[in-house]
């Protein structure tokens, strides 16, 4: 599957935000933006005055730098929402909660949602108790996130040398299990991506 190999600290600087794509080394004085807190590049220092298109195309590449997402699948996150009912750039951000490699990230289960997309994919967590390997995968209320027990203590041993924020209210996870359930779904107050959906729903539909 193709997917972005660049330098992702590059990211971060281009939209001048930190986007966490690192784990615990963004937290860190080693983070890019603490360094080199202006956009890569030779012009990176100069002066930019956005047009309104460039200021919702960088609202939207922030949210799919974010959560790791490629165009198509990004596009395709925002038509399933375009055709619920409700907010549609609060439905938006809901279904990219609701992935299972972002759920396991937020769950505290990995260090950035990169890891998780990679322990998912390699088949370490389980929905129900069947295994699941496919990081688009969406949860629903009641579905229990748990690690299979061939990967349990590997990623028991990994976890132990990290610390990470507790999971949002909508989730309700156990580090020491390993074991994690969906309580609700999440609504846009329980979301601390910061991003301005309804920039991204005017790009689209503009």
């Amino acid at each position: 599957m193709a997917r972005y190999t660049g330098p992702v600290c590059k990211l971060c600087r281009a939209v001048g935000m930190k986007l966490y794509l690192k784990g615990i080394r963004c937290s860190s004085s080693k983070c890019a933006i603490e360094k080199r807190n202006f956009r890569p590049g030779v012009h990176g220092q100069s002066r930019q005055k956005l047009s309104e298109y460039a200021i919702r195309l960088k609202e939207k590449q922030k949210a799919r730098w974010t959560y790791g997402l490629l165009e198509k699948q990004f596009r395709r996150s925002f038509s399933d929402a375009s055709r619920s009912s409700g907010n549609t750039g609060a439905k938006f951000l809901e279904l990219l909660e609701r992935r299972l490699d972002n759920v396991v990230y937020r769950l505290g289960f990995a260090t950035s949602r990169a890891q998780a997309r990679q322990w998912v994919n390699h088949g370490h967590f389980a929905v129900n108790g069947k295994r699941v390997s496919i990081p688009s995968f969406r949860v629903r209320p009641g579905d229990v996130i748990s690690a299979v027990e061939s990967s349990r203590q590997f990623l028991k041993e990994s976890l132990e040398m990290t610390s990470m924020p507790p999971a949002p209210k909508w989730l309700e996870g156990n580090r020491e299990t390993i074991t994690g359930t969906v309580k609700g779904l999440p609504e846009r107050e329980d979301i601390d991506t910061p991003v301005q959906e309804l920039l991204i729903v005017e790009f689209y539909s503009r």
